[in-house]
């Protein structure tokens, strides 16, 4: 099992939910999040007085997968997020040790 953790901009989270839910993928869980990476920040006037902002709203979606779904998945998110500009965000995909579904204590890839 494996959990993908993807960052992307707030704009593009109903392309990917739509996306993932065409092929299946039917639990995630979506955070708002704020970070920087080469988009650096930018600075904004407000009110006459102009200032930095250094952190950038983004979308973080966790989806726990089984082994198998683990490049379908990543396929899907590039597909539906990718704008092709600086910013389109990052995918992380990290070992899954043991998932546990509280209600019927199922383990594993049947808790999923």
């Amino acid at each position: 099992m494996k959990l993908i953790s993807a960052i992307i901009q707030p704009f593009r989270l109903d392309e990917v939910r739509e996306a993932l839910t065409d092929i299946g993928i039917h639990g995630i869980t979506v955070t708002e999040v704020k970070g920087f990476g080469r988009q650096k920040g930018h600075t904004e006037i407000y009110r006459g007085s102009e200032y930095s902002v250094d952190f950038l709203p983004k979308i973080q979606i966790d989806i726990a997968v089984s082994d198998e779904n683990v490049d379908s998945v990543v396929e899907t998110i590039i597909e539906a997020s990718q704008t092709g500009r600086v910013g389109d965000g990052k995918i992380f995909v990290l070992p899954l040790e043991q998932v546990i579904r509280i209600r019927t204590r199922e383990t594993g890839d049947d808790a999923l």
